[in-house]
C-alpha cells in the first residue's frame, strides 16, 4: 500500500499506463516541463521524452484536434485541458467529432482519447478557473464521463479510461488534488469496473448521491448527521454518463429518501437526470419529493464570495432535514 494524494495518482496510473503501451501520449499546455499546473503530469516527459509528453500551444481546440489524428493512427492520446473553464474552444472538436466518429464510420473508426478536465471550484481562483461543464458532455451521446473523487480511483480509472476504446471526458476535482490515502498500487487488476457507481457508506434514513469534489462533503455531513442519530448512505456516482444506477435503486427502496450533490448549476444538472431516473424506478418507494444541492444558477462567483456558493455541509444537512421532514 502506498499513501498517494490524488495528484499522485494520476501521476502515477499515467505512468503505469505509458510504461504498458508505448502509443499513450500525454499532450497539453505546460504538462512537460512544468509538470502542469497542479504538477499531475510532474517527471514525466523527463522519464519518457519530449515526443510522448509533449507541450502544446495555448489553443485547446488544436490539442483535441490533434489527439483525434492521433488515434485515428492508432496511438492513445491524453489532452489535459489546464483548467474548466478552458474547455469550450475544443468544444465543437469534442462534441462535433470525438463524440461522433464511431457512429459516423459505422463501427469502423475509434478514438481511444482521453480528455483530463481539473473542475470545480473551492481554490480561490479567477474567473473560468472554477466551473462544472460535466452536463454538457453527459448530454452528449457519444461520451462517457467518468469523475474520480479520491487517490485510488483516480489512480485506477485513469488506466482503465486510456485503455478503453471509447472517448472520455475525465474530471478531476482540483481541490482534491492533494488530498491523501491509502492506494494499492501492486494489483494486477483495478479493485473495481470502471463504469460502475460505488456505495461509499451504507444507511437506512436516506441517500446521498454525489461525485468528484462533493463525495467528501457527502461523507462530512452524513458523519455530522450520524452525532444526532440520522443514518445516512453516500453513494459515489464515479460515472456520470453512463449512469449506473441499480446500487441507487436499491437504497432508495430501502429508504424512501434521496438528496443529490452537485457543484454546477442547479437548473438542467446532473441531479435532476437522477432525480427522473428515481421516480420513474422507485415512484411507490419514495416518502418524499427528491431534494437537489447544487451551484446557483449564476455565473461562478469571485473567490471572495465562492463560500457562498458552493454547496457545503450545512446546505446537504439543510436537505436531509428537508428529505426527513415528509
Amino acid at each position: 500500500m502506498s499513501q498517494l494524494t490524488l495528484a499522485k495518482g494520476l501521476n502515477s496510473g499515467l505512468r503505469r499506463a505509458m510504461e504498458d503501451n508505448p502509443k499513450v501520449i500525454v499532450m497539453g499546455e505546460d504538462v512537460g516541463k512544468l509538470g502542469g499546473v497542479f504538477r499531475v503530469t510532474d517527471g514525466l516527459q523527463k522519464d519518457f521524452g519530449e515526443d510522448r509528453v509533449i507541450d502544446t500551444p495555448l489553443a485547446e481546440s488544436g490539442i483535441v484536434g490533434t489527439a483525434i489524428g492521433l488515434a485515428l493512427r492508432g496511438y492513445r492520446p491524453v489532452c489535459e485541458i489546464q483548467f474548466d473553464g478552458f474547455v469550450y474552444p475544443a468544444y465543437d472538436q469534442i462534441v462535433s467529432q470525438v463524440a461522433k466518429m464511431h457512429l459516423r464510420s459505422q463501427g469502423k473508426l475509434t478514438l481511444p482519447v482521453v480528455i483530463r478536465i481539473p473542475f470545480g471550484g473551492g481554490i480561490g481562483a479567477v474567473e473560468h478557473h472554477s466551473e462544472s461543464p460535466e452536463a454538457y458532455f453527459a448530454h452528449t451521446a457519444g461520451l462517457k464521463v467518468v469523475a474520480c473523487a479520491n487517490p485510488g480511483d483516480a489512480y485506477w480509472m485513469i488506466q482503465q479510461c486510456i485503455a478503453s476504446d471509447d472517448p472520455i471526458i475525465f474530471l478531476e476535482p482540483k481541490r482534491r488534488y492533494y488530498e491523501r490515502a491509502e492506494v494499492d498500487t501492486d494489483l494486477a487488476e483495478p479493485p473495481y469496473p470502471l463504469h460502475r457507481s460505488r456505495v461509499v457508506q451504507d444507511g437506512t434514513d436516506a441517500v446521498l448521491l454525489c461525485y468528484g469534489p462533493m463525495v467528501k462533503t457527502c461523507l462530512d455531513a452524513a458523519t455530522a448527521a450520524a452525532e444526532e442519530g440520522r443514518s445516512l448512505a453516500v453513494v459515489d456516482l464515479r460515472t456520470l454518463s453512463p449512469l449506473d444506477l441499480s446500487p441507487v435503486y436499491e437504497l432508495v427502496r430501502r429508504t424512501g429518501r434521496v438528496v443529490t450533490v452537485h457543484e454546477a448549476p442547479v437548473t438542467g444538472g446532473l441531479g435532476a437526470e437522477l432525480a427522473t431516473r428515481i421516480a420513474q424506478e422507485c415512484f411507490y418507494s419514495l416518502e418524499a419529493p427528491v431534494q437537489r444541492v447544487a451551484g446557483f444558477d449564476t455565473p461562478y462567483p469571485v473567490a471572495r464570495a465562492e463560500e457562498d456558493y458552493l454547496p457545503d455541509l450545512d446546505r446537504v444537512l439543510d436537505a436531509v432535514d428537508r428529505v426527513l421532514s415528509y
